[in-house]
């Protein structure tokens, strides 16, 4: 039974009159509740707003005692607005006294009304407050009145988020919106970063709430609908679209709720309500999101990624806010999402850019290794922080313990600050290193090496003391382009790198593209399992035009210098070989076009596919050099996906299964006499480092900035006996630890830095 006074959009218009009014924060909200209460026929209409300390704070009332306002508070679950608020649902009852969950407060006078309807005030799915609307006669709040009460609560809420409210709180206090956060994650990075938030996908903010012509914003509505239809539909049907691919059942899911009659009839009723068909669209999602996220089931859970995707698209298309990440960055930015390729990340202005926070994302995934490439801290696995954050917030990323702070306490910021001077310290410590060779305290003598792929990189050569380049991935520059870059192009940037690098020696990867590493104007077409699709040296020979003007760009820069090339992905050793041709075939090009040669060229091979540890005896007598890939090695090992968090960390990459495969190809180059290096992320890591020692791998690369802290391992580390235990270990499992343990232990008896 509605008995509003000329239903919700008078009241909405009745709202917009008062917010428009030169009032005071707290007249003005006296003024709304009044209005509500007036409009709904109400005897009460009282707003709590949730502090940020769990307690709901009574923030303005018409019907009870006016003395309880900023006086009355509850616990989150306790008494009816509690439950309301814990719930995030709105409760409608008769009878509201004898609730079980009703909680007398005798400074309110609350006990005397029985009709009770209350909604929670939600913003991105969060519970800000609670509004509720009661009577002291025995009556049913139906429908059509709980949906003006939502509706209301929409408007109330961006009114919460904006400064004009922080003069209502209490000094000393906050609500809940803006209380401080943590978030537990994966370490992606080490360091520390302080900083400013910028969402790589910003919330579009909705300005206009409140409808002009009802009819109007329902032909808005349709329109923008049958255009977001209209896109999924073309990509679904796109030639490259295959089945049974991830990308296409997530686009299938959008056509579904994009389809779906409940969610537009919810966008339609809130538009008769009397909002705008982009706060409708605010409106629906938020009520959808504070019920998924209350969900323990991890299906439906995805899913409201799913809708909260569909719901920014439809948004854009009705705001005309389009806002992409080629925006002005403030001071140290740092950068929140879901998730992000590699090539989006390097878009971004990194003279500004100190962290990344993603809800997603594995420590070897691309995206990870770029972040360590460019000295960015960053965490991954940071769960539902976009929906939590706002751009602007106040952000600590602290890399080595995995957590993020958001908002921080001025407490937690300065315990921060000081570590960022104990790490600049510890920096200068290392510095100090940088001229001591690395070899260990019983003589052993360590190779170390950076791992790099930009320009940028390289100077840090001479801050690290590192003996040159282990790994260049030469991918980004392809990633970063929105074409395909040129002859000339390329042969200016290794021509760079190869002055930077000065007389170090640089191992240049041939392309790595493919998997997660998009290159978006080849058309590729899409794959179910693109880490072991068409990708890396299996593309370069499928497509010899573009391997064979890489190679010629590689030759033309080394210009008389010595020149490394490694070749990606190698499944056998047929395909080496052919590879090997094709840079044959480029070199006599250039002999017989009188350009001057590489000095000396040597040619090697990578090692991340398992079944090339059964060719290793045809392979090595082919190579100059190999490296070890332990990323892709370990990844196909466990058939485990490195970029999906719910495996990627499963498994040890240092058990004894894993470290045996990578001692196999340790111990056959060593037979062979050729050359090996570890340049995966196992190297740049303290025990993992340490078992690649312990099994004989003397060559490691890693990201610059984790060249210190390995090399004064290295500088304090007795090695022999550890080889020894490890061996023992990996003959017979003899010492009954974990590979993992047996290093900590050894770790503790030696007393080494990790």
């Amino acid at each position: 039974m509605a008995t509003t006074i000329g239903g919700p959009r008078v009241l909405l218009r009745q709202l917009r009159e008062t917010m428009a009014e030169p009032l005071a924060s707290q007249e003005r909200l006296d003024k709304i509740v009044n209005v509500i209460a007036d409009n709904m026929r109400a005897d009460v209409c009282s707003f709590y707003v949730l502090r940020d300390d769990g307690a709901l704070e009574l923030f303005a009332t018409k019907g009870l005692d006016p003395e309880a306002v900023h006086m009355t508070t509850l616990r989150l679950g306790e008494g009816l607005v509690g439950v309301i608020a814990a719930e995030a649902e709105p409760l409608s009852l008769e009878d509201a006294p004898s609730h079980p969950a009703f909680a007398y407060r005798p400074e309110t006078g609350e006990e005397r009304y029985n009709a009770f309807l209350g909604v929670p005030v939600l913003r991105s799915g969060q519970t800000l407050g609670v509004l509720v609307v009661q009577n002291a006669e025995r009556r049913h709040y139906g429908e059509d009145e709980t949906e003006a009460l939502l509706t209301t609560a929409t408007i109330l809420a961006e009114m919460i988020a904006t400064s004009d409210f922080d003069n209502l709180i209490k000094p000393g206090s906050d609500i809940d919106l803006r209380r401080p956060r943590m978030f537990s994650g994966v370490s992606l990075t080490d360091g520390i970063a302080l900083g400013t938030v910028v969402l790589h996908d910003p919330r579009v903010v909705v300005s206009n709430f409140i409808a002009e012509d009802v009819e109007q914003e329902k032909v808005r509505l349709d329109t923008a609908l049958e255009k977001l239809r209209v896109g999924i539909d073309a990509m679904l049907d796109h030639g490259d679209m295959q089945p049974s691919t991830d990308h296409r059942e997530i686009l299938e899911t959008y056509r579904m709720f994009a389809h779906d009659r409940g969610w537009v009839h919810r966008l339609t009723e809130a538009i008769d309500n009397g909002l705008t068909a982009e706060a409708a669209v605010e409106r629906v999602q938020n009520d959808t999101r504070a019920r998924m996220l209350r969900q323990t089931d991890p299906y439906i859970r995805e899913r409201l990624h799913d809708l909260d995707d569909l719901a920014n698209r439809l948004l854009r298309m009705l705001t005309g806010d389009h806002q992409g990440i080629g925006r002005n960055l403030p001071d140290n930015a740092i950068i929140v999402a879901r998730n992000m390729g590699p090539a989006e990340l390097l878009e971004y202005d990194r003279t500004k850019l100190r962290g990344l926070v993603l809800e997603e994302g594995g420590t070897t995934s691309h995206v990870a290794i770029v972040a360590r490439s460019l000295g960015l801290v960053a965490v991954g696995q940071a769960d539902s922080i976009v929906s939590m954050c706002e751009t602007g917030d106040d952000i600590i990323i602290d890399g080595p313990a995995g957590s993020v702070h958001l908002r921080p306490t001025p407490d937690v910021e300065q315990t921060y600050i000081d570590k960022v001077r104990v790490s600049a310290r510890r920096r200068a410590h290392y510095a100090a290193l940088k001229d001591r060779p690395p070899i260990t305290r019983d003589g052993v003598e360590i190779t170390l090496l950076h791992n790099s792929g930009l320009v940028a990189d390289l100077p840090m050569l001479e801050d690290t003391g590192a003996a040159g380049v282990g790994l260049f991935r030469t991918e980004l520059q392809f990633m970063i382009a929105s074409r395909l870059p040129r002859l000339q192009e390329q042969v200016d940037l290794y021509s760079e790198a190869m002055r930077l690098a000065g007389d170090r020696p640089i191992v240049f990867r041939l392309l790595d593209i493919g998997g997660d590493k998009v290159v978006p104007y080849l058309r590729s077409m899409a794959e179910e399992n693109p880490a072991m699709g068409y990708r890396s040296i299996r593309l370069g020979l499928d497509r010899p035009g573009l391997l064979r003007t890489q190679v010629r760009a590689l030759l033309l820069a080394a210009r008389g210098r010595p020149l490394k090339i490694l070749v990606p992905m190698v499944t056998e050793t047929f395909e080496f070989q052919q590879t090997k041709l094709v840079i044959r075939r480029e070199l006599e090009r250039l002999k017989r076009s009188g350009e001057p040669l590489p000095v000396q060229l040597e040619l090697g091979a990578m090692v991340e596919v398992p079944s090339l540890l059964f060719e290793l005896d045809q392979l090595l007598p082919e190579a100059d050099f190999v490296s070890i890939g332990s990323n892709d090695l370990v990844q196909f090992l466990t058939a485990a996906d490195r970029a999906n968090p719910r495996v990627s960390t499963s498994y040890d990459p240092i058990a004894l299964p894993r470290l045996r495969a990578i001692k196999l190809v340790v111990d056959a180059a060593r037979r062979y006499n050729v050359p090996i290096t570890m340049c995966g992320e196992l190297a740049g890591r303290p025990i993992e480092a340490l078992a690649l020692m312990s099994i004989g791998m003397t060559r490691l690369s890693m990201g610059p900035a984790s060249i210190g802290p390995i090399k004064e391992l290295i500088l304090n580390l007795d090695l022999e006996p550890i080889k020894r235990s490890v061996a023992a270990a990996m003959s017979d499992g003899s010492e009954g630890v974990p590979i993992r343990h047996l290093l900590k232990d050894w770790v503790d008896r030696q007393n080494l830095p990790v």
